[in-house]
């Protein structure tokens, strides 16, 4: 660990602190003080480089599934309005990215798509019907709360009628129906702004190397149909149509990066593709930072992943995600997408049974908020970072930490700290200033100053 420069700070001398651990959530805790640094460095040393800085920030939020909007739908008018504004008003935890179901996915009360029966390569049925029940009108309101709400898409499988199985669920889609693939997303595209719900970027497949062995949508997606998909039919049709929706590829796990660096060597996909949507199931996060020396212009998102609500510590385990969190954004991805916004105490509804829990649980005879680990870990990042935000350098000389550093655009500087070892006191370095700062056991801690 290099030694501090000798360069000075204009920090003010005031540490703002916010902890979660034991009882606390997101709780104000004693400020912290910057002073001119004197001693020598401990053995829990933070060095902070504001100058040395790294991708900037487009947000944090989860999946607005049909699973979740129905759960939604469930509470009273003036609940649902409480809970959003809690949920994505910028004032309080300010999620303003979420993602969207291009018909149904596994967390869905029903399999549907919006092209049902046989072969209609004329798109002559094509509806968003389904949508307009609850899913929509959730969208409308979360974005009522948050205007700066950024929406993102992800079909599950194309109608059963465009793969050989005939079903949505499993299988794989033949070539043909590629050119008329794309005018079935132009056309959902289209239909949500319409019913006013923009849509801001989509993926082209989720988990792309996967079919759920048929127990739920799902289509296998060799690397050359996306190439394809994206390069000689989706791509051209949006910019021919005027459509400024971005395309993000993959939205598979880490362990697929190979793939990821030979589909951005075709030059005419980047074109219309220049980002990748990751998910942590398999891989470890430095993986994504191998596409970005390869391609340091492609943008990097994480939009999948969520709780077990089987797992004992679903309401406390807050380090777990705060280190994924870290991880993930310490290797170059600008936005955090958890799975299910909400699902009710046994993680339904779904087409399994499948066992996710959502950030928050909506039980389904009370209809009783349960906040969990996971949201309590968003807290600490979406309640202070802003969009805009740049990462900067940040390195500890504890192993056992984990820890990320941004810069807001007003100027604001915070750290967030994920602890899940025992109570220990770190020394930030910031230029010619230091900070003692007190870490609990189990703990997330955010700091900001300016």
């Amino acid at each position: 660990m290099r030694e501090p420069a000798n360069e000075t700070s204009n920090a003010s001398p005031e540490i703002s602190v916010w902890v979660t651990s034991g009882d606390e959530r997101f709780a104000t805790a004693p400020k912290a003080t910057w002073r001119p640094a004197s001693s020598p460095p401990s053995a829990n040393q933070l060095l902070l480089d504001p100058s040395t800085k790294f991708q900037q920030i487009l947000g944090f939020g989860g999946a607005f599934t049909d699973a979740t909007c129905y759960m939604f739908n469930q509470l009273a008018p003036a609940t649902r309005a409480q809970l959003f504004h809690e949920l994505f008003h910028p004032s309080e935890m300010g999620l303003n990215v979420g993602r969207i179901c291009v018909g149904s996915s596994d967390y869905s009360t029903k399999v549907y798509s919006y092209d049902e029966g046989e072969p209609d390569p004329d798109l002559t049925r094509f509806s968003i019907d389904h949508d307009r029940e609850y899913i929509l009108p959730v969208l409308r309101e979360a974005r009522e709360a948050n205007p700066g709400l950024f929406l993102f898409s992800t079909p599950w499988s194309p109608p059963g009628w465009m793969k050989f199985s005939g079903s949505m669920l499993g299988g794989s889609m033949r070539s043909r129906y590629l050119p008329v693939y794309a005018k079935y997303y132009l056309e959902f595209l289209r239909a949500y702004a319409a019913a006013g719900v923009p849509v801001q970027a989509l993926t082209t497949q989720n988990e792309v190397d996967t079919d759920q062995d048929g127990r739920m949508p799902a289509c296998i997606w060799p690397q050359e149909y996306e190439i394809q998909f994206v390069r000689d039919h989706l791509g051209p049709l949006l910019e021919s149509s005027g459509q400024a929706t971005k395309i993000w590829i993959l939205d598979h796990n880490y362990n697929l990066f190979g793939r990821v660096l030979d589909s951005l060597q075709d030059e005419k996909l980047r074109k219309y593709a220049n980002a990748v949507a990751w998910h942590g199931y398999y891989g470890t996060p430095d993986m994504m930072s191998k596409v970005h020396e390869a391609y340091p212009e492609a943008e990097m998102h994480w939009t999948e992943g969520g709780p077990d609500y089987k797992d004992p510590a679903y309401l406390t385990d807050w380090c777990k995600w705060g280190g994924i969190f870290s991880d993930v954004l310490s290797n170059w991805c600008r936005s955090v997408t958890s799975w299910n916004l909400a699902l009710d105490e046994q993680g339904r509804p779904n087409l399994g049974p499948f066992p996710c829990g959502g950030v928050v649980t909506i039980n389904s005879q009370s209809k009783e908020i349960t906040r969990s680990g996971q949201y309590w870990a968003f807290a600490h990042y979406s309640r202070i970072i802003r969009r805009g935000a740049r990462r900067f350098s940040s390195l500890s000389s504890a192993a056992d930490l984990q820890q990320v550093a941004f810069e807001n655009p007003d100027g604001q500087q915070i750290l967030v700290v994920t602890n899940k070892g025992p109570a220990r006191t770190i020394q930030l370095q910031l230029a010619n200033m230091t900070a003692s700062v007190p870490l609990q056991a189990n703990s997330l801690t955010t700091l900001a100053w300016r």
